[in-house]
Protein backbone atom coordinates (compact mmCIF):
# COMPACT_ATOMS: atom_id res chain seq x y z
CA UNK A 1 0.00 0.00 0.00
CA UNK A 2 1.74 3.16 -1.19
CA UNK A 3 1.84 6.57 0.47
CA UNK A 4 -0.37 8.08 -2.21
CA UNK A 5 -3.22 5.67 -1.51
CA UNK A 6 -2.84 6.16 2.25
CA UNK A 7 -3.06 9.92 1.80
CA UNK A 8 -6.14 9.70 -0.45
CA UNK A 9 -7.91 7.38 1.99
CA UNK A 10 -6.94 9.64 4.90
CA UNK A 11 -8.42 12.68 3.14
CA UNK A 12 -11.61 10.78 2.38
CA UNK A 13 -11.99 9.59 5.96
CA UNK A 14 -11.40 13.13 7.20
CA UNK A 15 -14.89 13.98 5.93
CA UNK A 16 -16.50 11.23 8.03
CA UNK A 17 -18.44 12.56 11.01
CA UNK A 18 -18.78 9.23 12.81
CA UNK A 19 -16.22 6.81 14.28
CA UNK A 20 -13.79 5.14 11.85
CA UNK A 21 -15.18 1.63 12.06
CA UNK A 22 -13.53 -1.15 9.98
CA UNK A 23 -16.34 -1.17 7.39
CA UNK A 24 -15.99 2.60 6.90
CA UNK A 25 -12.23 2.29 6.38
CA UNK A 26 -12.69 -0.68 4.03
CA UNK A 27 -15.21 1.23 1.90
CA UNK A 28 -12.78 4.16 1.65
CA UNK A 29 -10.01 1.80 0.48
CA UNK A 30 -12.29 0.30 -2.20
CA UNK A 31 -13.29 3.74 -3.44
CA UNK A 32 -9.75 5.17 -3.60
CA UNK A 33 -8.28 2.02 -5.19
CA UNK A 34 -11.03 2.12 -7.84
CA UNK A 35 -12.21 -1.33 -6.75
CA UNK A 36 -9.07 -3.03 -8.08
CA UNK A 37 -8.11 -4.70 -4.78
CA UNK A 38 -9.20 -8.27 -4.04
CA UNK A 39 -10.52 -9.34 -0.65
CA UNK A 40 -7.10 -10.60 0.50
CA UNK A 41 -5.39 -7.35 -0.45
CA UNK A 42 -8.27 -5.40 1.05
CA UNK A 43 -7.92 -7.14 4.43
CA UNK A 44 -4.15 -6.63 4.40
CA UNK A 45 -4.51 -2.95 3.57
CA UNK A 46 -7.27 -2.56 6.15
CA UNK A 47 -4.84 -3.64 8.87
CA UNK A 48 -2.29 -1.13 7.59
CA UNK A 49 -4.88 1.65 7.46
CA UNK A 50 -6.23 0.90 10.92
CA UNK A 51 -2.71 1.43 12.25
CA UNK A 52 -2.26 4.57 10.16
CA UNK A 53 -5.71 6.07 10.55
CA UNK A 54 -7.27 5.00 13.85
CA UNK A 55 -6.25 5.40 17.46
CA UNK A 56 -2.69 6.55 18.01
CA UNK A 57 -1.21 4.17 15.47
CA UNK A 58 2.02 2.48 16.50
CA UNK A 59 2.12 4.63 19.65
CA UNK A 60 -1.11 3.12 21.01
CA UNK A 61 0.57 0.23 22.93
CA UNK A 62 2.86 2.73 24.67
CA UNK A 63 -0.06 4.97 25.64
CA UNK A 64 -2.10 2.02 26.92
CA UNK A 65 0.74 0.55 28.99
CA UNK A 66 0.14 0.76 32.73
CA UNK A 67 1.71 3.80 34.33
CA UNK A 68 2.48 5.68 31.11
CA UNK A 69 2.23 9.45 31.55
CA UNK A 70 3.99 10.76 28.44
CA UNK A 71 4.94 9.57 24.96
CA UNK A 72 7.26 11.87 23.02
CA UNK A 73 8.38 11.62 19.39
CA UNK A 74 11.45 13.68 18.45
CA UNK A 75 12.29 11.83 15.21
CA UNK A 76 11.16 8.68 13.38
CA UNK A 77 13.72 6.63 15.33
CA UNK A 78 13.47 8.62 18.57
CA UNK A 79 10.34 7.69 20.55
CA UNK A 80 10.46 8.23 24.31
CA UNK A 81 8.13 7.16 27.11
CA UNK A 82 7.73 8.15 30.76
CA UNK A 83 6.02 5.63 33.03
CA UNK A 84 6.63 7.51 36.26
CA UNK A 85 10.30 6.55 36.52
CA UNK A 86 11.68 9.15 34.13
CA UNK A 87 12.06 9.21 30.35
CA UNK A 88 13.46 6.21 28.52
CA UNK A 89 13.85 5.48 24.83
CA UNK A 90 11.43 2.90 23.45
CA UNK A 91 11.90 0.35 20.70
CA UNK A 92 9.08 1.85 18.60
CA UNK A 93 10.19 3.25 15.23
CA UNK A 94 8.36 5.07 12.43
CA UNK A 95 9.16 4.29 8.81
CA UNK A 96 10.14 7.86 8.04
CA UNK A 97 9.44 11.53 8.82
CA UNK A 98 6.36 11.46 6.60
CA UNK A 99 4.80 8.77 8.83
CA UNK A 100 5.30 10.93 11.93
CA UNK A 101 3.79 13.91 10.14
CA UNK A 102 0.77 11.91 8.98
CA UNK A 103 0.08 10.70 12.51
CA UNK A 104 0.43 14.20 13.96
CA UNK A 105 -1.95 15.64 11.37
CA UNK A 106 -4.50 12.88 11.87
CA UNK A 107 -4.45 13.29 15.65
CA UNK A 108 -4.87 17.04 15.22
CA UNK A 109 -7.90 16.41 13.02
CA UNK A 110 -9.33 14.05 15.65
CA UNK A 111 -8.91 16.82 18.21
CA UNK A 112 -10.83 19.22 15.96
CA UNK A 113 -7.73 21.24 15.11
CA UNK A 114 -5.69 21.92 11.99
CA UNK A 115 -1.99 21.21 11.50
CA UNK A 116 -0.33 22.28 8.26
CA UNK A 117 2.13 24.77 6.81
CA UNK A 118 -0.19 27.67 7.62
CA UNK A 119 -0.72 26.47 11.21
CA UNK A 120 2.48 24.52 12.08
CA UNK A 121 1.65 23.75 15.72
CA UNK A 122 -1.35 22.34 17.54
CA UNK A 123 -2.54 21.94 21.12
CA UNK A 124 -5.64 19.86 21.78
CA UNK A 125 -7.24 16.87 23.47
CA UNK A 126 -8.02 13.38 22.23
CA UNK A 127 -10.81 11.73 24.24
CA UNK A 128 -11.59 8.03 24.24
CA UNK A 129 -8.20 6.54 23.30
CA UNK A 130 -7.31 3.02 24.34
CA UNK A 131 -9.47 0.31 25.85
CA UNK A 132 -9.98 2.40 28.97
CA UNK A 133 -11.20 5.41 27.02
CA UNK A 134 -8.67 7.77 28.60
CA UNK A 135 -7.98 11.31 27.41
CA UNK A 136 -4.67 12.35 25.83
CA UNK A 137 -3.37 15.92 25.64
CA UNK A 138 -1.83 16.47 22.21
CA UNK A 139 0.90 18.88 21.16
CA UNK A 140 2.66 18.76 17.81
CA UNK A 141 5.00 21.00 15.84
CA UNK A 142 5.85 20.73 12.14
CA UNK A 143 8.92 21.87 10.16
CA UNK A 144 10.21 24.49 9.60
CA UNK A 145 9.28 25.50 13.17
CA UNK A 146 10.89 22.21 14.22
CA UNK A 147 13.85 22.05 11.76
CA UNK A 148 14.78 18.45 12.59
CA UNK A 149 11.29 17.13 11.83
CA UNK A 150 7.82 16.74 13.30
CA UNK A 151 7.74 16.69 17.11
CA UNK A 152 4.82 14.99 18.81
CA UNK A 153 4.05 15.13 22.56
CA UNK A 154 1.24 13.06 24.09
CA UNK A 155 0.30 13.36 27.77
CA UNK A 156 -1.94 10.59 29.15
CA UNK A 157 -4.69 11.99 31.39
CA UNK A 158 -6.08 9.05 33.32
CA UNK A 159 -8.68 9.73 36.02
CA UNK A 160 -6.95 10.23 39.38
CA UNK A 161 -8.86 7.93 41.73
CA UNK A 162 -6.31 7.00 44.41
CA UNK A 163 -6.93 7.95 48.03
CA UNK A 164 -4.42 9.03 50.66
CA UNK A 165 -4.00 5.48 51.98
CA UNK A 166 -3.05 4.25 48.51
CA UNK A 167 -0.46 7.04 48.14
CA UNK A 168 1.04 6.14 51.52
CA UNK A 169 1.24 2.48 50.47
CA UNK A 170 2.95 3.52 47.23
CA UNK A 171 5.51 5.62 49.10
CA UNK A 172 4.20 8.89 47.63
CA UNK A 173 3.32 10.31 51.07
CA UNK A 174 5.28 9.77 54.28
CA UNK A 175 3.00 8.39 57.02
CA UNK A 176 3.83 11.28 59.37
CA UNK A 177 2.57 13.80 56.77
CA UNK A 178 -0.90 12.25 56.50
CA UNK A 179 -2.28 13.73 59.75
CA UNK A 180 -1.04 17.18 58.70
CA UNK A 181 -2.79 16.91 55.33
CA UNK A 182 -5.89 15.56 57.07
CA UNK A 183 -5.93 18.51 59.47
CA UNK A 184 -5.68 20.98 56.56
CA UNK A 185 -8.69 19.36 54.89
CA UNK A 186 -10.78 18.98 58.05
CA UNK A 187 -10.14 22.61 59.06
CA UNK A 188 -11.25 23.75 55.59
CA UNK A 189 -8.02 25.61 54.91
CA UNK A 190 -7.71 26.53 51.23
CA UNK A 191 -4.61 24.95 49.70
CA UNK A 192 -2.64 24.69 46.50
CA UNK A 193 -0.69 21.67 45.25
CA UNK A 194 2.49 22.81 43.54
CA UNK A 195 5.12 20.95 41.55
CA UNK A 196 6.64 20.46 38.13
CA UNK A 197 5.17 18.77 35.07
CA UNK A 198 4.36 15.13 35.73
CA UNK A 199 5.22 15.37 39.43
CA UNK A 200 1.84 14.05 40.58
CA UNK A 201 -0.03 17.26 41.47
CA UNK A 202 -3.42 16.04 40.21
CA UNK A 203 -2.98 12.66 41.89
CA UNK A 204 -2.35 14.24 45.29
CA UNK A 205 -5.16 16.79 44.87
CA UNK A 206 -7.65 14.06 43.99
CA UNK A 207 -6.57 11.95 46.96
CA UNK A 208 -6.93 14.94 49.29
CA UNK A 209 -10.42 15.70 47.98
CA UNK A 210 -11.38 12.12 48.68
CA UNK A 211 -10.85 12.91 52.38
CA UNK A 212 -13.37 15.77 52.34
CA UNK A 213 -16.45 15.13 54.49
CA UNK A 214 -19.18 13.29 52.59
CA UNK A 215 -21.76 15.98 53.31
CA UNK A 216 -19.82 18.66 51.41
CA UNK A 217 -20.45 19.48 47.74
CA UNK A 218 -17.28 19.77 45.63
CA UNK A 219 -17.33 21.51 42.25
CA UNK A 220 -14.20 20.79 40.19
CA UNK A 221 -13.23 22.90 37.19
CA UNK A 222 -10.64 21.47 34.77
CA UNK A 223 -9.33 21.90 31.26
CA UNK A 224 -9.25 18.09 30.90
CA UNK A 225 -11.14 15.45 32.91
CA UNK A 226 -8.58 14.11 35.42
CA UNK A 227 -9.92 14.62 38.94
CA UNK A 228 -11.98 11.64 40.08
CA UNK A 229 -11.82 11.58 43.89
CA UNK A 230 -13.77 8.95 45.78
CA UNK A 231 -16.39 11.36 47.03
CA UNK A 232 -20.19 10.99 46.92
CA UNK A 233 -21.01 14.61 46.00
CA UNK A 234 -18.70 15.68 43.18
CA UNK A 235 -19.55 17.88 40.19
CA UNK A 236 -17.05 18.06 37.30
CA UNK A 237 -16.96 20.96 34.83
CA UNK A 238 -14.59 20.61 31.87
CA UNK A 239 -13.43 23.42 29.57
CA UNK A 240 -13.78 23.15 25.80
CA UNK A 241 -11.46 24.22 23.00
CA UNK A 242 -12.69 26.23 20.05
CA UNK A 243 -13.49 24.14 16.97
CA UNK A 244 -11.74 24.42 13.60
CA UNK A 245 -13.87 27.48 12.81
CA UNK A 246 -12.58 29.14 15.98
CA UNK A 247 -15.91 29.15 17.84
CA UNK A 248 -17.40 27.26 20.76
CA UNK A 249 -14.60 27.82 23.29
CA UNK A 250 -15.48 27.55 26.98
CA UNK A 251 -12.58 28.58 29.22
CA UNK A 252 -11.66 27.53 32.73
CA UNK A 253 -12.29 31.12 33.77
CA UNK A 254 -15.84 30.90 32.40
CA UNK A 255 -16.44 27.74 34.38
CA UNK A 256 -15.07 29.12 37.66
CA UNK A 257 -17.70 31.85 37.41
CA UNK A 258 -20.40 29.26 36.74
CA UNK A 259 -19.23 27.14 39.67
CA UNK A 260 -19.99 30.03 42.02
CA UNK A 261 -23.68 29.68 41.13
CA UNK A 262 -23.82 25.95 41.83
CA UNK A 263 -23.95 26.11 45.63
CA UNK A 264 -20.45 24.69 46.15
CA UNK A 265 -19.00 23.96 49.58
CA UNK A 266 -15.56 23.75 47.94
CA UNK A 267 -14.45 25.09 44.57
CA UNK A 268 -11.49 23.31 42.99
CA UNK A 269 -9.53 24.31 39.89
CA UNK A 270 -7.62 21.35 38.48
CA UNK A 271 -4.79 23.53 37.24
CA UNK A 272 -4.37 27.28 37.69
CA UNK A 273 -2.53 28.39 34.57
CA UNK A 274 -4.01 31.76 33.58
CA UNK A 275 -6.38 34.57 34.47
CA UNK A 276 -8.73 32.16 36.25
CA UNK A 277 -6.54 32.64 39.35
CA UNK A 278 -8.28 36.01 39.80
CA UNK A 279 -11.73 34.40 39.87
CA UNK A 280 -10.56 31.55 42.10
CA UNK A 281 -9.07 33.90 44.69
CA UNK A 282 -12.19 36.05 44.55
CA UNK A 283 -14.32 32.95 45.16
CA UNK A 284 -12.17 31.84 48.10
CA UNK A 285 -12.54 35.31 49.59
CA UNK A 286 -16.33 35.24 49.44
CA UNK A 287 -17.09 32.50 51.94
CA UNK A 288 -16.00 29.43 49.94
CA UNK A 289 -13.50 27.96 52.41
CA UNK A 290 -11.48 24.85 51.73
CA UNK A 291 -11.01 25.39 48.00
CA UNK A 292 -8.00 24.02 46.19
CA UNK A 293 -6.08 23.87 42.94
CA UNK A 294 -2.73 22.98 41.41
CA UNK A 295 -0.05 25.28 40.05
CA UNK A 296 3.27 24.76 38.32
CA UNK A 297 6.16 25.82 40.58
CA UNK A 298 9.57 24.44 41.49
CA UNK A 299 9.05 24.98 45.23
CA UNK A 300 6.50 26.49 47.64
CA UNK A 301 8.72 29.57 47.88
CA UNK A 302 8.11 30.23 44.18
CA UNK A 303 4.32 29.93 44.35
CA UNK A 304 3.60 33.63 45.15
CA UNK A 305 5.76 34.78 42.21
CA UNK A 306 4.09 32.26 39.92
CA UNK A 307 0.64 33.51 40.95
CA UNK A 308 1.77 37.11 40.39
CA UNK A 309 2.54 36.27 36.77
CA UNK A 310 -0.78 34.49 36.27
CA UNK A 311 -2.76 37.25 37.98
CA UNK A 312 -1.20 39.85 35.68
CA UNK A 313 -2.88 38.04 32.77
CA UNK A 314 -6.20 38.47 34.59
CA UNK A 315 -5.61 42.18 35.23
CA UNK A 316 -4.68 41.94 38.92
CA UNK A 317 -1.60 43.89 40.01
CA UNK A 318 1.02 42.66 42.46
CA UNK A 319 -0.31 44.37 45.57
CA UNK A 320 -3.86 43.24 44.94
CA UNK A 321 -2.71 39.67 44.25
CA UNK A 322 -0.84 39.42 47.54
CA UNK A 323 -3.77 40.93 49.42
CA UNK A 324 -6.17 38.39 47.91
CA UNK A 325 -3.71 35.51 48.35
CA UNK A 326 -3.06 36.30 52.01
CA UNK A 327 -6.77 36.21 52.77
CA UNK A 328 -7.64 33.19 50.62
CA UNK A 329 -4.93 30.49 50.51
CA UNK A 330 -3.29 29.12 53.65
CA UNK A 331 -1.25 26.07 52.66
CA UNK A 332 0.91 24.74 49.84
CA UNK A 333 1.49 21.01 49.34
CA UNK A 334 4.54 20.56 47.12
CA UNK A 335 5.19 17.38 45.14
CA UNK A 336 8.34 16.36 43.30
CA UNK A 337 10.58 13.41 42.54
CA UNK A 338 13.25 11.94 44.79
CA UNK A 339 16.68 10.91 43.52
CA UNK A 340 15.28 7.61 42.28
CA UNK A 341 12.67 9.45 40.21
CA UNK A 342 9.73 8.43 42.43
CA UNK A 343 6.95 10.98 42.88
CA UNK A 344 6.31 12.06 46.47
CA UNK A 345 4.95 14.80 48.72
CA UNK A 346 8.14 16.77 49.43
CA UNK A 347 6.99 19.72 51.50
CA UNK A 348 4.06 21.29 53.31
CA UNK A 349 4.29 25.06 53.68
CA UNK A 350 2.10 27.73 55.25
CA UNK A 351 1.61 31.04 53.45
CA UNK A 352 2.18 34.12 55.64
CA UNK A 353 2.04 37.82 54.86
CA UNK A 354 5.08 39.86 55.88
CA UNK A 355 5.36 43.45 57.06
CA UNK A 356 6.02 44.47 53.44
CA UNK A 357 2.58 43.18 52.49
CA UNK A 358 3.97 40.31 50.42
CA UNK A 359 3.08 36.66 50.97
CA UNK A 360 5.87 34.13 51.54
CA UNK A 361 5.92 30.38 52.09
CA UNK A 362 7.30 29.03 55.38
CA UNK A 363 8.09 25.32 55.59
CA UNK A 364 5.93 23.43 58.09
CA UNK A 365 7.15 19.94 57.18
CA UNK A 366 9.75 18.56 54.76
CA UNK A 367 10.17 14.94 53.66
CA UNK A 368 13.92 15.03 54.35
CA UNK A 369 14.15 17.50 57.24
CA UNK A 370 10.96 16.98 59.23
CA UNK A 371 9.09 19.86 60.92
CA UNK A 372 10.03 23.47 60.19
CA UNK A 373 9.26 26.98 61.40
CA UNK A 374 5.84 26.94 59.74
CA UNK A 375 4.48 24.05 61.82
CA UNK A 376 3.45 26.20 64.80
CA UNK A 377 1.58 28.76 62.63
CA UNK A 378 -0.11 25.92 60.75
CA UNK A 379 -1.13 24.24 64.00
CA UNK A 380 -2.56 27.56 65.18
CA UNK A 381 -4.55 27.96 61.97
CA UNK A 382 -6.01 24.47 62.34
CA UNK A 383 -6.85 25.02 66.02
CA UNK A 384 -8.44 28.37 65.26
CA UNK A 385 -10.78 26.79 62.72
CA UNK A 386 -11.78 24.01 65.09
CA UNK A 387 -12.44 26.21 68.10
Amino acid sequence: MNASLIERVRERLATESGPLLPNVVAEAIRAESSGLLGETDLLSNLRVLQTELTGAGILEPLLCAEGTTDVLVSAPDSVWVDDGRGLRRSAVRFDDEAAVRRLAQRLALAAGRRLDEAQPWVDGQLPGLGAGGFTVRLHAVLPPIAPAGTCLSLRVLRPATQDLAALVAAGAIAPEAVPVVGDVIAARLAFLVSGGTGAGKTTLLSAALGAVAAGERIVCVEDAPELAPRHPHLVNLVARYANVEGVGEVTVRDLVRQALRMRPDRIVVGEVRGGEVVDLLAALNTGHDGGAGTVHANSPAEVPARLEALAAVGGLDRAALHSQLAAAVRVVLHVGRDRAGTRRLEEIAVLRRGTDGLVAAVTAWHADRGCGDGMDPLTALVSGRRS
